[in-house]
């Protein structure tokens, strides 16, 4: 497994950074970038120029991130020859919110085969149900098959994302890759480090993932009565007070959903993944240093995987409302992230609106908010 990596400040360096892969093309380009890297004149036909025989996966962020740290409008390329592993690729337009589990379904169609060991998926980080996403995927793979990724980002603007996969740059599309083989090795963790306060409030209106009512009142007039003042940023401000999903028992299940839009009319909240018809939420809250211990904790989970610490891509797709959170030191949690990798990993990923990972080792996929979620791949 070869991993050569680059990161784009201006999309005009964009050839000269892939010129030299290496003697073979890789087989995989992964790609995260901000929205104007990737609506720049002529990007894909670059990276096809250069890569021709590459597969093309990627999408656009609310942060980029390398081992370096985090970065703001560049674009992160990272090349991989597997030596051993064979890869399926899948891709199909999502219609809407309402299509999301069907879309799952397709994709998933077109990634099977015998030796499938894991996918890789990236999709909208708008006008999408992120779980139902995930369920569509997994009727179709199995509940035992690891599916990893996230979806994409604006830089919080909530807005307009893209997706990069066979068909070139989208704004609709869901893409992934399936990892094929024995000699793949795959480690995943996922944590958040967030904390509840609050009463818990019923659920007694939901439709998928819009939220009408808690304790029969409108849901978005009681979550603006929490936020004060930061309700006047709303859908924005959302990002930096979470729900945590509670059942009818009021114990938490680990999900954690963030609030991607409002709907004044409706008096709704469109969550970023379904919510438990007849459970509870609570807010949260959360300091930089238990964000960054939440992501040292998911890379101990990953890194537990693996047989040992040899070379690795691990891929990073952590929350937005993380990122605005720790301002300034959200260097902080891609550092604790390295130093548990060690020097011979390379770290690529970016800021998202919903993350894709098992909770632990041969539990069911899941999405995500608010967490750090690390994908680590490597060959026998």
């Amino acid at each position: 497994m070869r991993i050569v990596q680059e990161s784009i400040k201006m999309p005009g360096e964009l050839t000269k950074a892939l010129a030299a892969p290496g003697e073979q093309q890789p087989d995989l380009l992964l790609v995260f970038a901000s929205t104007a890297q990737l609506n720049a004149p002529g990007f894909v036909d670059n990276l096809r120029a250069a890569c021709p025989q590459s597969l093309l996966l990627g999408c656009s962020t609310a942060g980029e991130i390398t081992g370096q740290g985090v970065d703001n409008g560049s674009c992160v390329l990272t090349a991989i020859r597997f030596d051993k592993t064979r890869l399926t690729q899948g891709s199909t337009v999502l219609t809407g919110m309402n299509d999301s589990f069907a879309a799952g379904e397709r994709l998933a169609q077109q990634l099977q085969a015998p030796d499938l060991k894991a996918v890789l998926v990236f999709g909208p980080g708008v006008q999408i149900n992120g779980s139902a996403l995930v369920n569509g995927l997994a009727s179709v793979l199995g509940t035992e098959l690891p599916i990893t990724g996230g979806l994409a980002g604006d830089d919080g603007a909530f807005r307009q994302t893209f997706t990069l996969g066979r068909d070139g740059v989208s704004d609709q599309a869901v893409v992934a890759v399936g990892f094929c083989g024995d000699a793949l090795q795959l480690g995943h963790g996922s944590f958040g480090g967030w904390e509840p306060f609050g009463p818990a409030r019923k659920v007694t209106r939901c439709e998928g993932n819009v939220l009408f009512e808690l304790d029969d009142e409108p849901a978005l007039a009681v979550y603006k009565r929490y936020l004060g003042e930061h309700a006047e940023r709303l859908p924005a401000s959302g990002l930096l007070f979470p729900f945590a999903m509670l059942g009818e028992d009021h114990h938490g299940n680990g999900l954690i959903r963030t609030i991607l839009g409002v709907d004044e009319a409706a008096g709704s909240l469109t969550l970023a993944g379904e919510i438990l018809t007849n459970g509870y939420l609570k807010l949260m809250h959360a300091s930089t240093d238990k964000l960054v211990a939440g992501a040292e904790t998911a890379a101990e989970m990953a890194t537990g995987m693996l047989d040992n610490a040899g070379d690795c891509l691990a891929i990073l797709v952590s929350c937005v409302g993380r990122k605005l959170v720790m301002g300034e030191r959200v260097d902080e949690e891609v550092e604790a992230v390295s130093e548990i990798f060690g020097s011979k990993a390379v770290l690529t990923g970016f800021y998202s609106y919903g993350e894709i990972s098992p909770f632990k080792p041969d539990a069911a996929c899941r999405l995500h908010n608010q967490t750090m979620t690390i994908t680590c791949l490597r060959e026998n």
